[in-house]
């Protein structure tokens, strides 16, 4: 396993699991040994689970790509950013794939799970991978398969969530399959790499799209001063033809915000303009801009300006129950209301600091006793939010979690 981050360390653990000896590989020597330690740094591999593989001779993890000589199989679970003009940042998938071919042997098949844009496998992983000088295909097995994390659910989970891969070629799909078979219940194979590709894609662009719609509705709703939350519910009444998606204040960890923008840079290769795919990504980058000033009109209304105001913002990491931060939107907000002159801070119980906003996690009491404004940006299921509005001046719900409380002091997106 190239990778033990979100994608990597979870499916380490479940092939271990299964019976199978894993050795996971990470660049960052830290968290390799942590790792050999014992040490889980993501919520849902409990450190407990992974000292008892790790006790059992089942997982090890190295930074030696030379350890990957003797295995069967190798996954690539690398990061794939977005470089700061939007384009795709294969940098990392590049270093793994150039380390591994001076290592690769006949007969092991390399599935890479980073998402990416159709072609990738084939077009820069085989050719990186064959500088080894054995054949893709003839030699070795290449396939790619889309990983379906979502960090913190417990209901699907990668035994119960069907497993997408995609060959070059029969037999390597057939190899991707018997693999994967170990760890999930089902698994679909789809005629190439890079119908496998474009599928994880269009998962996500899915999202994106239907949340900037709403996004973009509750901005509407805002204006018109019509309750957002009411009208979704009504909406969701209908037994078909509609999917509940709710606003909030943007987008954020390591696939939504960066995805779709995968897929529009590799359309404009064949003279191709995502318009709408694009469209759904500026709406939803744009939604902290509008949170900012709803609170400036949620601070005024009460008399007060943000310059000097105490804010604190409830919920960092980008979705409940992760700690991971990774393009959450209340990073944005926090950037923009210091620029503003508000006195920050937050309180989150999966996060209890912020090296890049200088921040540390304030006890939710205190907290509250000290602000002028209390904002909703991550509803995490561990806070009490009936205790936050009783026991609040102000607050500001941008997740819809107030919606069974009446209180002056209360105001919802």
């Amino acid at each position: 396993m190239i990778g033990l981050g979100y994608v990597g360390l979870p499916l380490a653990l479940a092939f271990a699991q299964a019976g199978s000896a894993v050795v996971g590989l990470d660049a960052d020597s830290r968290r390799a040994e942590a790792v050999n330690s014992g040490t889980s740094h993501v919520e849902d591999v409990p450190s407990s689970d992974l000292a008892e593989a790790i006790a059992a001779g089942l997982l090890r993890a190295t930074t030696n790509y030379d350890e990957l000589s003797g295995v069967d199989a190798i996954v690539i679970c690398v990061p794939t950013p977005l470089t700061d003009n939007r384009q795709p940042d294969l940098g990392p998938m590049i270093d793994a794939a150039t380390s591994l071919s001076r290592v690769l042997r006949q007969g092991q098949l390399v599935v890479l799970e980073s998402t990416t844009y159709p072609g990738t496998t084939r077009e820069r992983l085989v050719p990186l991978l064959e500088e080894s000088g054995l054949a893709a295909g003839r030699d070795f097995h290449v396939a790619f398969s889309p990983e379906r994390v979502d960090p913190g659910r417990s209901d699907f989970t990668l035994r119960n969530t069907v497993k997408v891969v995609g060959g070059i070629t029969e037999d390597c799909a057939g190899e991707a399959r018997a693999l994967y078979e170990r760890v999930c219940d089902e698994v679909l194979v789809v005629s190439a790499p890079e119908a496998a590709e474009l599928s994880k894609l269009l998962e996500n662009i899915f999202r994106s799209v239907n949340i900037a719609l709403v996004n973009e509705l509750a901005v509407l709703c805002d204006r018109m001063q019509i309750d957002i939350w009411e009208v979704i519910d009504a909406a969701a009444t209908k037994p078909f033809g509609f999917m509940r998606f709710d606003p909030g204040p943007g987008m954020g960890g390591h696939c939504l915000p960066v995805d779709p923008f995968y897929l529009s840079w590799k359309a404009r290769e064949y003279d191709f303009y995502t318009e709408f795919i694009e469209l759904a990504g500026k709406i939803n980058q744009s939604m902290p801009y509008f949170c900012v000033d709803k609170i400036e009109r949620t601070l005024n209304t009460h008399g007060k300006p943000v310059h000097g105001s105490r804010i604190v913002l409830l919920g960092i990491s980008y979705k409940p129950g992760v700690a991971d931060t990774r393009q959450s939107p209340a990073l944005k907000i926090l950037k923009l209301l210091g620029e503003r002159g508000a006195d920050l801070a937050y309180h989150d119980p999966h996060v209890p600091s912020l090296s890049e906003a200088d921040l540390q996690s304030t006890p939710l009491d205190e907290a509250l006793e000290q602000a002028d404004l209390v904002v909703i940006v991550t509803a995490h299921r561990e806070v009490d939010y009936r205790r936050v509005v009783a026991g609040s001046g102000l607050v500001l719900d941008f997740r819809g979690v107030t919606r069974e409380f009446d209180s002056a002091n209360l105001v919802r997106l």
